[in-house]
């Protein structure tokens, strides 16, 4: 028996009866029909074998485009399709690795000779050393200047900063601006000889367990290339702005499995095309955890990138509040309770004497600005902005900066003690001193 039953499918049709069905004799083949014309049964088997082949490539062909679509990227990507995943990261980190920078962070030393007094705005008297290594991309080339994108935590205690190109070449760095809110700083140095500028792809678009490459300098070790995989693609984390374990922010991040290590901050992470899709800024380093590592989707860091090139700060709404989380407060007290206990007075006593159940919300430890204008004062509790509740800084920071402008009004509901009471604050700018 056949594979198939009926007789469509059937290899043993004669072609008598093939003419019959067709209505094809032989006045019609002499009148030049299209089974006479393509000559029905004189097809050798290597004709039949060819025609086939190439009927099936053009299917694929078709279905390859309608699957991964016509006319989608650059040439240089379609010249990729059909490259294995590590022929492609060779190619990808040999297109971006000129553009990737090693960035070192200068200390001034005092060196306090002959019992003199340094001028610390001098370089008299002093020299500076290295005090701490990461990375960066150049992304712009303007005005005889490349620009260079690494973190805030990079250069911001930097006394000086220099840039060493993949050629082994130092060059002093001038700092264009800094935001700590996003970890984010721009560095210019002098664009002669600089040739290559890093294409800036679309974090969006990434999809989890799609190929990355991380690219830096760990350790100082100098240029270091890790390759993995995309583990989350958008993913809020909590960070410690100051680095001093008090989680005030909210970081959007990309998670990726590829090895990030002290060094790599401020390198580029790139897809297997060669564009950077995030900026590497952090990992766990926990006992027993390998490889989670976190970049600052591209998406979200170019906007201020653009801003601080602009303007070298990003405009913020200022509410002039020196904060602390009810949650430390709280746990401050049974510290001081537990070493103070027998001393009368003290003993982690609170000074706030609000309603039973309060325990969430943000204590004012400094009024400043915009709100010591609406009278906002120290030990006030914020518990709510407009019709949103805050339990903590991350959530009065987040309802700040993402729904508010400069000179905006908000409405702020704090405890003063047992009183419920409210304020309304015109904001001010967060420009850096």
């Amino acid at each position: 028996m056949s594979l198939f039953d009926d007789d469509f499918y059937s290899s043993k049709v004669s072609r008598k009866a093939l003419r019959k069905h067709f209505g094809v004799g032989k006045q019609s083949r002499r009148k030049g029909s299209f089974l006479s014309d393509w000559n029905v049964g004189k097809l050798s088997t290597l004709q039949v074998a060819l025609i086939s082949s190439f009927t099936s490539a053009i299917v694929v062909c078709l279905l390859f485009g309608i699957i991964f679509g016509f006319g989608n990227g650059s040439p240089s990507d379609h010249a990729l399709v059909g490259l294995d995943p590590s022929q492609r990261a060779v190619q990808a980190s040999d297109k971006v690795r000129p553009a990737v920078v090693s960035i070192i962070n200068e200390q001034k030393f005092t060196l306090g000779l002959d019992s003199k007094v340094v001028d610390p705005e001098s370089d008299e008297g002093s020299v500076y050393k290295e005090a701490g290594v990461g990375s960066g991309v150049i992304i712009k080339k303007d005005d005889g200047y490349a620009y260079i994108i690494t973190n805030f935590h990079v250069v911001a205690t930097a006394a000086r900063v220099q840039a060493v190109l993949t050629t082994g070449e130092k060059r002093q760095a001038e700092v264009v601006g800094l935001d700590q809110i996003t970890d984010l700083a721009v560095l210019k140095i002098d664009a002669k000889g600089i040739d290559n500028v890093a294409e800036i792809g679309d974090s969006s678009s990434l999809r989890a367990a799609e190929f990355v490459l991380a690219i830096g300098n760990p350790l100082g070790m100098g240029e270091s290339i890790t390759l993995g995989v995309v583990s989350v693609t958008n993913e809020t984390i909590a960070v410690s702005l100051n680095q001093n374990g008090d989680l005030d922010w909210e970081q959007e991040v990309i998670r990726v499995d590829a090895a990030i290590n002290q060094g790599n901050s401020g390198g580029p992470l790139i897809d297997l095309s060669g564009r950077v899709i995030g900026i590497n800024s952090m990992k766990i380093s926990n006992f027993g955890v390998e490889s989670i590592g976190y970049a600052i989707p591209i998406n979200n860091v170019m906007p201020i990138i653009d801003e601080l090139i602009a303007t070298g700060y990003v405009s913020r709404p200022y509410l002039g509040v020196r904060m602390q989380d009810m949650q430390q407060y709280w746990a401050q007290q049974e510290l001081d309770k537990e070493a103070d206990k027998d001393e009368e007075g003290t003993g982690g006593e609170s000074q706030l004497n609000l309603p039973r159940g309060v325990y969430e919300g943000v204590l004012i430890v400094e009024a400043l600005g915009p709100a010591l204008k609406a009278e906002l004062q120290l030990n006030d509790v914020i518990v709510q902005l407009d019709d949103t509740k805050v339990n903590s800084i991350r959530k009065l920071r987040k309802y700040l900066y993402e729904h508010k402008q400069v000179g905006d009004e908000i409405v702020v509901h704090y405890y003063r003690g047992k009183d419920l009471l409210q304020t309304t604050v015109i904001l001010g700018e967060n420009k850096p001193e």
